[in-house]
């Protein structure tokens, strides 16, 4: 069985509108989303947010207070292979696209260790203008 075969019903339901979505979605615009499905309080989405994180199918942008589905081609429920994600988030359109690399994460947790630090975890927000609206600006 797979990871994917795993969840629960809510879960399954908040994955597949984020991986509907165009742009991240709030907990609470997954909520309206999802009334039809019988969530009722925030409290259904963020557990399931939060067991999708831990798996590695959702990622939270911190910046937008919002989530998107993990874009790359992992081995969920055997861990992440990646600590460290990037994203780069358009302020015009919204578009996010996402990116990992195990060099520069293993450059980077080498660095961060060489200062004694302890990371728990590491996500990179560049925002900006997609290539898209900045030709569109042009």
């Amino acid at each position: 069985m797979t990871a994917r075969e795993e969840l629960t019903r809510n879960q399954l339901r908040v994955l597949e509108k984020l991986e509907a979505a165009t742009g991240p979605l709030s907990a609470y615009t997954l909520l309206d989303q999802l009334r039809e499905f019988g969530f009722r309080a925030p409290l259904q989405v963020y557990r399931a947010l939060d067991t999708l994180m831990k798996a590695g199918f959702v990622h939270r942008l911190e910046s937008l207070n919002a989530f998107v589905a993990c874009s790359g081609d992992h081995d969920h429920g055997q861990g992440h292979p990646h600590r460290m994600t990037a994203f780069a988030i358009c302020d015009q359109c919204g578009q996010v696209a996402e990116f990992s690399d195990p060099l520069v994460g293993e450059r980077l947790d080498a660095w961060v260790a060489s200062t004694g630090f302890v990371a728990r975890k590491a996500v990179l927000e560049f925002r900006g203008t997609c290539a898209r609206c900045a030709a569109t600006a042009a």
